[in-house]
């Protein structure tokens, strides 16, 4: 078995240096090769800030509202203050442009990042904040389901706690990264958290669904999972195709009886799943729900 070696830091810079691509901190258009933040940084300190995740999609960027509207109930729970570059017409602008800049026609990702302004210690001196956008590729367009499901296990080292942070995209994301090794380690697809009380929360970057005679399911916001924007999506475009969803908890042994697993996020859209420990799944309604995710952005 051949041991990776990491890259050191310098050949990451250099690798960066020489792609020209370009962020945005406050306003500011900046090179990627270029250090940006300061050692006292309260994101990188403390984990004191939110982000969205953003897809573009064939030119579009998607469900900005829904992501702003989600951000701003993040910065009034941590007692940030807004910004007013964060609307969703001059933020918007400024997603696009870069987006542009950095060579985006078609399909990308956006990430956008709010960090508290330093100084202090546990305790900040201010509430005011920084944005910054970053802009890459993506080589799909549009959300195509996967062709072939795959495994999946349950990451049961640590368990969610069940608040209102745990509905918030932060900085905070110590338990994703473990379970993000225990994917890697054990060569799966991806991998359910569970909540404090032991039911299913959601998977490393997803929301989770399952579906049983027909009939969906999905962990409701008190069960500690994301609040997605793609979760509210497939929620919405279930009911409005006649398909009966519930949320509701979720216990980890309800996955040996269900017909079908997926999950969902606002880059991939649907992912289904085809394995869980010795049980199988189809993806029916993987299908046509991806189907009519891709039509409601045409």
């Amino acid at each position: 078995m051949k041991v990776r070696k990491e890259k050191p830091e310098e050949d990451l810079f250099k690798e960066l240096s020489a792609v020209k691509t370009y962020l945005n901190l406050n306003g500011k258009i900046l090179s990627t090769s270029e250090p940006v933040l300061l050692y006292a940084n309260r994101a990188f300190r403390y984990g004191d800030a939110l982000f969205e995740t953003i897809r573009i999609a064939k030119g579009k960027i998607l469900f900005l509202n829904e992501h702003l509207k989600r951000l701003s109930a993040g910065i009034k729970f941590l007692k940030m203050e807004n910004r007013q570059e964060l609307s969703v017409r001059l933020i918007g602008q400024q997603m696009s442009e870069l987006a542009s800049m950095n060579s985006i026609k078609t399909d990308g990702r956006i990430r956008l990042t709010i960090f508290r302004n330093y100084d202090g210690l546990y305790t900040p001196e201010v509430n005011s904040v920084s944005y910054l956008i970053e802009a890459e590729k993506i080589k799909e367009e549009g959300f195509i389901l996967n062709s072939k499901g795959f495994s999946i296990d349950i990451f049961a080292e640590v368990k969610k706690n069940k608040s209102k942070l745990s509905n918030i995209k932060s900085a905070n994301a110590l338990i994703y990264v473990l379970a993000g090794i225990y994917k890697k380690e054990n060569q799966l697809g991806d991998c359910i958290i569970l909540n404090e009380s032991g039911n299913i929360a959601e998977a490393i970057s997803s929301n989770v669904f399952v579906v049983k005679d027909k009939t969906i399911f999905t962990p409701p916001l008190n069960e500690a999972c994301v609040d997605g924007i793609m979760r509210k999506q497939i929620i919405q475009l279930a009911k409005a195709n006649n398909l009966t969803i519930y949320e509701t908890l979720i216990p980890p042994d309800f996955l040996y009886e269900a017909d079908e697993l997926f999950l969902t996020n606002t880059i991939s859209g649907i992912r289904w799943v085809g394995a869980f420990k010795i049980r199988r799944y189809y993806n029916n309604t993987s299908k046509l729900l991806i189907e009519k995710l891709n039509e409601s952005i045409a």
